[in-house]
């Protein structure tokens, strides 16, 4: 699969503004990638489609998820949860992508869940702290993505949970799940 032609696509699929904070999340992922001794390779494709059904239409992103094996409980939460497991599908299908990694890496990239691996948890990051972002509190995940993936997974989840308690928002179960479990990598389990 050309990257460069995967790029085309992409670009196709999204506005000048995401396609640009697509490229960064992917800079970002291969950077952490190499700190963290990951797949480039998967990293860049994760990251490239992690948007990849950000603008697709909401009717169209309902029926995908109630036709496929998608998780039916997505429909009970805010629409902006459903690009990522329905871009993973879509990939999965029209670019014939088989790894199972790259694929929860896109699904969960908004959410994160529990026990994820290594590369979903980098995505996850690198969305969170692509150069583009500036929002309270990135900082301080950048500082912690230099030495320690899991803590910096931590505070990003923490301080999503905490925004979106303080917009009075539900909170899909898997960024509960997240949050604890990497709460519980860091303090070695319960």
């Amino acid at each position: 699969m050309d990257l460069d032609v995967i790029k085309q696509d992409v670009q196709a699929q999204l506005t000048e503004h995401r396609f640009a904070h697509t490229l960064r999340v992917v800079d970002t992922a291969v950077e952490l990638s190499k700190r963290f001794n990951e797949s480039i390779r998967n990293a860049e494709l994760a990251a490239i489609f992690h948007d990849y059904a950000k603008y697709y239409n909401q009717s169209t992103m309902k029926q995908i998820i109630i036709e496929t094996d998608l998780p039916n409980d997505l429909l009970n939460y805010h629409h902006e949860l459903w690009h990522g497991p329905v871009a993973s599908h879509i990939i999965k299908e029209k670019y014939g992508v088989e790894t199972t990694d790259v694929l929860n890496a896109i699904k969960y990239h908004t959410t994160g869940r529990a026990n994820m691996s290594q590369l979903e948890k980098i995505i996850f990051l690198a969305d969170y702290i692509e150069p583009g972002r500036q929002f309270p509190g990135v900082e301080e995940v950048r500082k912690l993505a230099q030495e320690d993936l899991t803590k910096a997974c931590w505070m990003a989840a923490k301080n999503t949970t905490m925004y979106l308690i303080s917009k009075n928002n539900t909170i899909y179960p898997d960024s509960i799940h997240a949050y604890n479990d990497l709460r519980n990598q860091i303090n070695g389990g319960i």
